[in-house]
């Protein structure tokens, strides 16, 4: 009788040992994609923005087509997400990693952490303050972007009365600011009423329009630094019953945005070619591994969506 306590106690402690391992809390960490070939994965500030999708898709099919796999991960606009994130990419050893920075700056860590273990790093669309940790670094010619934004508005309304909304930690939207200022400073009769932080995100952007509308009742005309952002702006300037009053002009050129300039409430905005950043990068990659020179800044060139263009640039990708 002893014998078989003894022997009960023992199954139901194994099997209390199993119940807790598999209730367990479960792993944030990356799981790799199930096949074939070479891992690599690629870290993007947020997923919530259909240039960043269109990048990943590019990416994923220059990498498939070499029989390659991706993990894709979303750091929501968080740098610490992004951080743990490729900190658990970099124990899975991938061939390399791409990534769209949360913060310029911030991100050093990340890049001295793979660097250590010797995982190439390929930056996309929003460059590092630290390009020697990088392999290179694929992105728009944002200064030309912020540049065609101006010019375009500048040729609209000479005497334009304008407010920024800034992305400040990205990189890509510094450079634009950049661009836009410097067109600005060649139009005598523009006046920047003020610059403000917009984030990127349509959410983020509409409350600060809206104040910047009800502090300078002359502002005639808006740079959001992307799309997302200038869709907060138009909601803003539709709610103060402003809309064809204030222009908004921005860069991105996503479908979203060529519908917006077709149907009249966005002016423009400067197209980047997100899935031509993707394919290039997993090319800088392969011809790294090829023991080729890979250059350290690769600008992809931008284009000015207008109504006369927009169509194109509103279809589905094919």
């Amino acid at each position: 009788m002893k014998i078989t306590i003894r022997l009960l106690s023992l199954i139901a402690g194994c099997s209390l040992g199993f119940l807790l391992a598999g209730c367990g809390q479960k792993s944030d960490a990356p799981k790799p994609p199930s096949g074939g070939g070479r891992l690599f994965g690629v870290s993007f500030q947020t997923m919530n923005n259909p240039f960043f999708v269109d990048l990943n898709d590019g990416l994923q099919k220059a990498l498939a087509a070499h029989g390659d796999r991706l993990t894709t991960l979303d750091a929501q606009f968080n740098s610490l997400k992004q951080k743990n994130d490729i900190s658990d990419l970099i124990q899975q050893q991938p061939a390399a990693i791409f990534i769209n920075p949360v913060n310029w700056e911030g991100i050093k860590g990340s890049l001295l952490e793979a660097k250590r273990k010797n995982i190439p790093i390929i930056v996309v669309d929003a460059p590092v303050s630290d390009p020697d940790l990088v392999l290179c670094q694929v992105a728009s010619d944002n200064v030309e972007a912020g540049r065609l934004a101006c010019e375009a508005l500048a040729q609209l309304k000479p005497n334009a009365k304008v407010v920024i909304l800034h992305h400040s930690v990205n990189k890509a939207c510094i450079d634009r600011v950049a661009g836009f200022k410097a067109e600005l400073a060649k139009h005598s009769g523009m006046k920047l009423l003020d610059t403000q932080e917009g984030r990127g995100t349509t959410e983020a952007a509409r409350p600060v329009m809206r104040d910047l509308l009800g502090r300078f009742p002359d502002l005639d005309a808006a740079f959001p630094i992307n799309d997302p952002s200038a869709f907060g702006c138009i909601s803003a300037i539709e709610s103060a019953g402003k809309l064809g009053q204030v222009t908004v002009v921005t860069v991105d050129g996503s479908r979203e945005g060529a519908a917006a300039v077709l149907s009249g409430k966005l002016h423009s905005t400067s197209a980047q070619f997100p899935r031509e950043i993707g394919r290039i990068a997993a090319e800088k990659f392969y011809e790294h591994a090829a023991g080729k020179p890979v250059e350290k800044d690769v600008k992809i060139p931008v284009k000015l969506v207008t109504k006369e263009n927009a169509t194109e640039f509103a279809q589905p990708p094919k």
